[in-house]
């Protein structure tokens, strides 16, 4: 594991980052926890690999991207891809596939920017440690950037970009995007599951999105899965 040192100013100890980061790796190969019982009633837990392959595009699957906009995947940064323990010092962890397999990946696909509902200070000094010096999260919102609604802190993609057809936002919260519900990927909330596959387990339909003209003509059929991971 690379420890990499927070900013001591902001009190933030240390992010967590995985040691190795392949540049372009050709598949993803991660693991599954399978749990079964033995016959003394014991739950025995083993691993097994889910495979990801990453292949060429072929001719017509170029010619597609030529004729669709480049998409934005827009990030939240708590418990969607990191998580803060709080000790008396802030130290946020990364979920599993952040960012070696997971950000470096869709980073070739889609422009990335990053969307938290945290203060700027802290959300900035976070955002920095993921890109460590890459400049793939170059663009930033933070919570000056929400709307305040009954407590809640609500993100209004139309900040990002006026065209709402070419946005995705991927969130544990579904109040955060209860305005944009069809640009929505939900994802449940991560805390410190260390075989948590969820992120690249996205991966095969952020492929697939990117080839669509409008993203919402796909996620507005995913609506029901916003209530299982709020």
């Amino acid at each position: 594991m690379l420890m990499a040192s927070g900013n001591s100013a902001l009190g933030m100890g240390r992010l967590i980052l995985p040691s190795s980061v392949p540049k372009a790796p050709l598949n993803i190969i991660v693991t599954s926890p399978v749990s079964f019982g033995n016959a003394g009633g014991a739950q025995i837990i083993q691993y097994q690999t889910v495979r990801y392959d990453i292949l060429p595009l072929s001719p017509v699957s170029r010619n597609r991207l030529g004729q669709v906009k480049r998409k934005i995947l827009v990030l939240d940064l708590d418990e969607t891809l990191i998580h803060s323990h709080h000790d008396g010092v802030l130290r946020p962890t990364v979920r599993p596939g952040t960012p070696p397999d997971f950000i470096l990946k869709v980073s070739q696909w889609y422009e990335l920017v990053v969307f938290t509902a945290s203060m700027e200070i802290y959300g900035s000094a976070v955002a920095d440690k993921l890109d460590n010096s890459r400049s793939i999260l170059k663009r930033r919102y933070y919570r000056q950037h929400c709307t305040l609604e009954l407590g809640s802190y609500i993100k209004d993609l139309s900040v990002v970009h006026s065209d709402l057809s070419s946005i995705v936002i991927l969130d544990n919260s579904p109040g955060a995007y209860r305005s944009h519900p069809d640009n929505a990927i939900p994802i449940k909330s991560w805390f410190s599951d260390p075989s948590d596959t969820a992120l690249l387990n996205l991966l095969p339909m952020l492929d697939a999105l990117r080839f669509t003209a409008d993203v919402r003509s796909v996620l507005s059929r995913n609506l029901h899965q916003h209530r299982l991971c709020g």
